[in-house]
């Protein structure tokens, strides 16, 4: 590979299908990776390090962000997360396309250090659609549904903020909306 990759942060509310999405993008382009973030949670049965994730102490992730290592990082629910720059960036150098799966907080970080970052907002097709898809998951209780809609409602705000908005009405025609996005973003 010859050229330097291009560095894609996507974001989407829960329930919107964006890892079914980016799953499908990546067995289309063998070009892109996945960004590991860092983490000082626990592993979870059958996560392996530096796969999942980088599972790091409190006091390793605090001097990595007083030496500024990460692209963007925050504290979720009494854990520490963030995506390192050391390794996205030898990918990038290597020539490969590199996507962070990150929510709308994290991109702004991004795009503050890095503005040439190709941002894409995945959208649900409705609200309504998003409620549907979120109960059928089985996963959650109703009052989890309404604070991730909530929560959805907040993030689509920020639509704007981003390069491009993509709706996930159809997997098909959004995934090759957002491959054609980064190929026109590449050739430019």
């Amino acid at each position: 590979m010859k050229h330097k990759g291009a560095l894609i942060v996507v974001s989407a509310p829960s329930g919107t299908g964006k890892s079914t999405v980016l799953h499908q993008l990546m067995e289309q382009r063998k070009t892109l990776r996945f960004s590991v973030s860092a983490t000082t949670r626990q592993p979870r049965a059958g996560e392996r390090d530096g796969v999942d994730y980088f599972f790091i102490s409190r006091e390793k992730f605090q001097e990595m962000v007083r030496d500024n290592a990460f692209l963007e990082y925050a504290e979720y629910v009494g854990n520490c997360y963030g995506t390192p720059k050391e390794p996205v960036d030898a990918l990038l150098e290597q020539g490969y396309d590199v996507y962070l799966d990150i929510d709308v907080k994290g991109a702004m970080q991004v795009r503050q250090q890095r503005p040439d970052a190709l941002l894409i907002f995945l959208a649900p097709p409705s609200f309504e659609e998003l409620e549907r898809r979120l109960v059928a998951r089985g996963l959650d209780r109703p009052e989890v549904i309404r604070q991730r809609l909530n929560e959805a409602e907040r993030e689509y705000a920020q639509r704007g903020s981003y390069d491009y908005l993509v709706v996930n009405d159809e997997l098909e025609r959004a995934v090759c909306e957002i491959s054609g996005i980064i190929d026109r973003y590449k050739d430019a």
